[in-house]
């Protein structure tokens, strides 16, 4: 039963949770006696609470509630990258900012997987409501230079089967949201300056040969999260202590290796109001970049690092425009992609990124 997907909290019994709790070394003597289970959905997953209650004289690191996600769904949504990141990406790697996963399972045909890990929902919450301060984006720096300095370089890499990504994968990832340029132009372009057109044009012919030709340099690219929306980001109640992040869930078109400070970039720019990125993301990146040398990685300047900052900045016009693809989304999303659009064209041109597609 250990080894099945949980799709159906049917699935769920007493037995299962004493047995995969004491295969994680949670549960000592005794078992769970009982629990009970709370539904909630998200956009691409089901999560189950499970709050539990211990026989007398239980022992061990007894948590009072899991959470237990569900994803069975589109194959184009759903692989092994989130399994990986809970049980094998980072857990050799000392206090990781990442919650404790308990058991999960992936299965390829048809692709679903589940993950049991701590309900830290009484300790921390996701940022939608919060006003980013600086402490808060360096506290997210941190946690993402300790995880991008364990799988930085192609060295490490290879150790997992990773790659810097090749011009193929590169030209696949540009193809699947350049579909969405057209009809979001069509859908703006009574909103937006005229100038804008042909700046995004040109950012779909120049750019792609621009990330190509950067893979020609290694340093700088590692495993990367590649969704550091604010949802994904837990921050404890009382603002001090550790953040976490979650729901690493890559497209089978994502770049799932890239360079680090892409995270960085696609957490702030378009997410953040411009006047609050233009004022944070400066220190924000130097305390990524600090941390990055405190964990050991060398070889790769500041100078380096704010050009591919840079870089991966006009990447945010391209998580917009992939809202674009499907008219659906087009339609229904189009709340929160033309902010994006419109703080990612902001950037665009507060760093000065013209000058890099053309040199």
């Amino acid at each position: 039963m250990n080894n099945e997907v949980i799709t159906d909290i049917g699935q769920i019994t007493q037995d299962w949770l004493n047995s995969v709790l004491i295969d994680s070394g949670v549960l000592v003597t005794d078992s769970v006696k009982d629990f009970d289970i709370k539904i909630s959905g998200s956009e691409n997953a089901r999560i189950a609470k499970i709050r539990l209650q211990y026989k007398p004289g239980t022992t061990g690191t007894l948590p009072a509630s899991l959470l237990l996600k569900m994803c069975a769904g589109d194959s184009t949504i759903v692989g092994s990258s989130e399994v990986n990141y809970y049980t094998r990406d980072y857990i050799h790697l000392v206090n990781r900012p990442i919650p404790t996963c308990y058991h999960a399972r992936y299965a390829e045909n048809p692709r679903r997987y589940h993950i049991l890990m701590e309900d830290l929902s009484a300790t921390h919450r996701p940022n939608w409501q919060t006003q980013p301060t600086l402490a808060y984006g360096c506290g997210v720096a941190q946690a993402l230079a300790t995880l991008h300095a364990h799988w930085w370089g192609t060295e490490k890499l290879q150790a997992i089967g990773a790659s810097v990504p090749s011009q193929t994968e590169i030209e696949r990832y540009v193809a699947h949201v350049k579909a969405g340029l057209l009809p979001m132009l069509e859908q703006v372009k009574n909103e937006i300056d005229t100038s804008w057109q042909s700046v995004l044009v040109d950012v779909f012919q120049y750019h792609p040969a621009k990330m190509i030709e950067r893979t020609k340099n290694s340093f700088g690219f590692t495993l990367i999260h590649g969704d550091v929306n604010p949802g994904n980001i837990l921050s404890p109640f009382n603002g001090e202590g550790k953040i976490y992040l979650i729901d690493r869930q890559p497209f089978d078109w994502s770049l799932t290796t890239w360079l680090g400070v892409s995270d960085i970039a696609y957490m702030m720019v378009h997410w953040w109001e411009p006047d609050l990125r233009r004022q944070l993301e400066i220190p924000i990146l130097q305390e990524y970049y600090a941390t990055l040398v405190r964990n050991s990685v060398s070889n790769y300047d500041w100078e380096q690092l704010m050009n591919d900052y840079k870089l991966t900045a006009i990447q945010s016009l391209y998580v917009a425009t992939q809202w674009c693809v499907l008219e659906e989304d087009r339609r229904k999303m189009r709340w929160v992609w033309f902010p994006q659009l419109c703080k990612s064209m902001t950037a665009f041109f507060d760093l000065h990124c013209s000058k890099l597609l053309t040199d």
